[in-house]
């Protein structure tokens, strides 16, 4: 039963991890939606986040489903990209959260 459950929950953030919108991340501040491609989902070493806008600065926080931070860094977005190694992480599901003065985006993965 708990694979089941498991799996169900793995093919759900698989099917919409595909192709996401940004969601609002603050209440009462509208933000662009915008589209952006997570993969390989799962991952095993890095998580490649594309659609993003180029920025100087951005606090990019990888959180696990009980809302713990595990990950944090302050990057700078080129060619739209981000490539976030993801090694240390364990076996589950995560959200990625990307702040810049650009953009808000929250988008989640499966690491393996």
């Amino acid at each position: 039963m708990k694979k089941l459950l498991i799996i169900s929950i793995f093919l759900l953030g698989l099917q919409s991890a595909i192709a996401q919108s940004a969601t609002e991340i603050e209440p009462g501040v509208e933000t662009q939606v915008q589209k952006v491609k997570v993969f390989p989902n799962p991952a095993t070493n890095v998580v490649n986040i594309l659609g993003l806008y180029n920025s100087q600065r951005a606090a990019i926080t990888i959180t696990d489903t009980y809302g713990n931070a595990v990950l944090q860094h302050n990057w700078a977005i080129k060619n739209n990209a981000l490539n976030i190694p993801v090694t240390s992480l364990k076996s589950g599901i995560y959200i990625v959260t990307i702040r810049s003065e650009e953009q808000q985006v929250q988008t989640k993965f499966f690491k393996q």
